[in-house]
């Protein structure tokens, strides 16, 4: 288990840049340009000073993880165990205690310090996210700046957290307190590594809590730079823990007697098994999970706009996005002509190294899961439907970049609602067109799916948009837009795409909990 990285590391990313390069927190790097990286090498090593919660497993089950855009492998890290996840959460606990006595203004101007590190180092923490994930230098940028953003808004709501006043008969009255919960552990996915890490802390730290975060073990690295900024920014030691590792770390997370409550992002079977471990020992649980999202495109649209929606809600991080709206209803009347101009666009698409400016699409996670996404590409055919572009491994000519993960992004048409591409969650490039007629008709397809974490919808007429949203079965709803998610509104599913939000005033209320208090200004009266 690894965490923060203190100043004085020799590889500690708040070092001078020079040349292009970047000395990354924590492990030992090679140059990095921003032109081209051939990788970097991390070693997640283990400092001495444990205070700040440098831990790493004494039990060595190693893992490893690999940069996307050449296959080569990019860092090693050695495997959490149940001792060093009690030892993350017993500092945690003891950080906790310093961290929910400080008033609401004091943990505010903190996490407003760890905003501003964090929109310093936008573009040195982007290229760290890009490397470790593959999504294009463009899209890692943005990424930064939801979580500048993210910290932000909730030192602003730090603050202003507060009960109530109620008075009662007799001149007795009664309060309430709006106190932290204490350890939580956020566990992340790889397709978001540092912004999902912003977005579990933030409201947590912000809370008075304190939290123990597992990054997916396929994009280990960025977390650590957070770590390394929440420490600089003024926050105890061992507030903020990084541990690593896969489904066995997890468990020990879960299971920990001393967690308080725990935030999930990822898969539905997983997010069965969290739910399963945090019900023994009686915790909330909040649960982002996976999704088949419907955008409804009616042919009163703007079609421009329509089109660039479609593309946002399909190919951003190589499609690899919980919430893409990948399920594209297309009114029957534009249909001919909003395909055609999708796949122009899709087509225009600049597939290659992540790291270069002009470039819009990167490498999936791994060679497992591109072979999978392939597999259902390859399964769609087999059912009836066809490939309009795209849908096949595609090799860079930079031959640096030919054992990437890459593959053309690809639009299904001739789709049915039975098809397996239109059912299941891909998680790759793959936008399946589906016809329809009739309001009443697309509502029930696009409800007909047994998850609910989006929706959008594309029309000029704005009572049908309302009156489409408000039919939608979906957590997350968009009219004329598509994947677009400021902070200050909740985010979150319906179904089986989870329950809990993130972002947004409401999720205030699942990092902390009510506590009522009844003051008698009289005397107590008896039934004995």
């Amino acid at each position: 288990m690894v965490s923060s990285c203190r100043p004085g590391n020799p590889t500690n990313f708040n070092r001078k840049r020079t040349s292009g390069s970047l000395q990354q927190s924590g492990c030992k790097s090679e140059p990095v340009k921003k032109a081209y990286s051939p990788g970097l090498r991390f070693r997640l090593s283990l400092p001495r000073d444990i205070g700040l919660a440098f831990l790493l497993a004494r039990f060595q089950v190693s893992d490893t993880c690999v940069e996307g855009h050449t296959g080569r492998i990019i860092a090693t890290f050695t495997c959490s165990g149940e001792k060093e996840v009690d030892l993350a959460v017993q500092n945690a606990k003891a950080a906790f205690k310093l961290w929910s006595t400080k008033s609401g203004l004091e943990r505010c101007r903190i996490l407003l310090e760890a905003a501003k590190i964090i929109r310093e180092r936008t573009d040195d923490i982007a290229i760290v996210e890009t490397i470790n994930n593959g999504k294009s230098i463009f899209e890692a940028r943005l990424d930064v700046a939801s979580c500048w953003q993210c910290l932000e808004y909730f030192a602003g709501l730090a603050g202003s957290l507060a009960g109530e006043h109620v008075q009662l008969p007799g001149g007795s009255f009664g309060y309430t307190r709006r106190e932290p919960l204490g350890v939580c552990v956020g566990i992340g996915a790889w397709n978001y590594p540092f912004q999902i890490a912003c977005w579990k802390s933030a409201p947590a730290l912000a809370c008075g809590n304190a939290m123990v975060f597992k990054p997916s073990p396929f994009t280990p690295v960025s977390a650590l730079l957070l770590a390394e900024i929440y420490v600089e920014a003024g926050v105890p030691p061992g507030l903020f823990n990084v541990v690593q590792g896969g489904a066995a770390t997890g468990q020990f997370l879960c299971q920990h007697p001393d967690v308080a409550k725990v935030s999930f992002t990822g898969s539905v079977p997983t997010g069965v098994k969290i739910m399963e471990l945090s019900a023994k020992g009686i915790k909330p649980v909040t649960l982002e999970l996976g999704g088949k999202s419907p955008l409804i495109i009616f042919s009163d649209c703007d079609l421009e706009n329509a089109v660039r929606g479609a593309m946002m809600a399909n190919f951003l991080t190589q499609g690899q996005v919980c919430c893409n709206g990948t399920r594209v209803f297309v009114q029957r009347a534009i249909l001919d002509k909003f395909t055609e101009e999708v796949v122009e666009q899709t087509q225009k698409i600049k597939i290659g190294d992540p790291l270069l400016e002009d470039t819009r699409m990167g490498p999936l996670i791994n060679r497992p899961h591109l072979e999978r996404v392939l597999g259902f590409v390859k399964s769609a055919k087999q059912q009836g439907a066809r490939v309009l572009c795209g849908g096949d491994p595609y090799v860079p000519k930079d031959p640096k970049l030919k054992d990437g993960y890459y593959m053309r992004p690809c639009v299904l048409t001739d789709c049915r609602d039975d098809m397996t591409c239109v059912k299941e969650e891909i998680f790759g490039p793959v936008m399946s067109i589906l016809p329809f007629d009739t309001e009443a008709e697309v509502l029930e397809r696009a409800n007909d799916t047994t998850f609910g974490l989006a929706a959008g919808v594309f029309t000029r007429d704005i009572q049908r948009a309302h009156r489409v949203v408000a039919e939608l079965q979906a957590g997350s709803c968009f009219i004329n837009n598509y994947n677009v998610s400021p902070v200050e509104l909740p985010f979150g599913g319906y179904k089986k795409s989870g329950f809990g939000r993130e972002n947004g005033r409401v999720t205030i209320e699942y990092y902390s909990q009510l506590k009522t208090v009844y003051v008698e200004m009289g005397d107590v009266e008896t039934a004995f």
